[in-house]
């Protein structure tokens, strides 16, 4: 199977928040990472727009009709990111993982609330193509995006 290759842009951080997920969710998310065959898992998020790229350091939010080009790079760009903060920090695979929220644009933690419903009910879907072996290999490049206007 032939890997491709996507690119996002991380644009200047507009504000920040520390949470905590559920370990369930978590958990979800770090089994399919590892089942993966790349780096990356990518998940659409259909009813909000929106695509998540897990990996081991974060999961990305990217918005599917927010394309950029800067630098002759075309991409799309990270509107939230759950960066995790330390994946060591628990003590059973039960307690809830700590988590820094990033927002690169307008977007506020009523996006993360809905994110955290809605990805659990993509993941579902992933997870019922990945048994019918309908998976996709994919890896994903972050740029920095410098540019004043995301759009």
């Amino acid at each position: 199977m032939s890997s491709t290759s996507e690119i996002f842009f991380r644009r200047r951080e507009a504000a920040r928040e520390q949470v905590s997920l559920p370990a369930p969710f978590f958990n979800r998310c770090q089994l399919l990472l590892h089942r993966a065959a790349t780096a990356h898992v990518f998940v659409p998020v259909r009813s909000m727009q929106y695509q998540a790229v897990i990996d081991s350091d974060e999961i990305i939010f990217v918005d599917n009709l927010g394309y950029a080009v800067e630098d002759g790079h075309g991409g799309r760009l990270i509107v939230l990111a759950w960066e995790l903060v330390s994946q060591g920090a628990r003590d059973s695979l039960t307690e809830p993982v700590p988590i820094e929220v990033v927002y690169y644009g307008q977007e506020r933690h009523e996006t993360h609330r809905r994110l955290l419903g809605e990805f659990s009910k993509a993941l579902d879907r992933y997870e019922a193509r990945l048994d019918e072996g309908r998976g996709e290999n994919k890896t994903a490049t972050i740029l920095p995006f410098t540019q004043e206007s995301g759009r």
